[in-house]
């Protein structure tokens, strides 16, 4: 009896434990999701785990030298067939990822050159616009220039004003 004591008092004595969490099934991916979120708000100092991306699969490469050259034919053992097809397929699986390749690569130059040709376009089209609104400007300057000039010869004197006519009628 006193050894059941003694155990309930070391029970007594550790720290109380987190209540363990119902087990909840998530039947949606929704709830699955929503489950997720919960558990990672419930200790928001705690980092979320991020995985890395996958890495993109490379094939082995063609060996250098291959000893043991065979193919499907006669005389050939029962087990070399099996051997044979696997390294063929593994050696269309390296052509069409070379394929795969080259293919994303003549994309990716295609659209380069895509977009250098979009943006030399575009300066094309705002150098105009830019050489048609210094002309607008130059012309409204000229304009405004020839009125103040006009607006001077204005605020003459009439004296003045009377000798010019005077001139213009005997010039003519």
């Amino acid at each position: 009896m006193a050894a059941d004591t003694q155990k309930n008092n070391n029970k007594a004595g550790k720290p109380a434990k987190k209540e363990p969490q119902p087990l909840i099934i998530a039947k949606t991916p929704a709830e699955e999701q929503r489950l997720k979120l919960e558990k990672l708000m419930r200790n928001p100092d705690k980092p979320a785990p991020i995985p890395d991306r996958p890495k993109e699969w490379n094939p082995r490469a063609p060996p250098e030298f291959v000893r043991d050259v065979m193919g499907s034919s006669a005389g050939a053992g029962s087990g070399e067939f099996h051997v044979y097809r696997h390294l063929r397929r593994r050696e269309y699986q390296r052509q069409d990822f070379l394929d795969k390749m080259s293919e994303v690569q003549n994309k990716n130059e295609a659209y380069l050159e895509r977009l250098e040709k979009n943006k030399q376009a575009a300066e094309e089209r705002t150098a105009k616009r830019r050489k048609k609104r210094e002309k607008l400007k130059q012309k409204k300057l000229a304009a405004k220039k020839a009125k103040q000039e006009l607006d001077k010869n204005d605020g003459r004197d009439d004296d003045e004003k009377s000798s010019d006519n005077e001139r213009d009628v005997t010039n003519n």
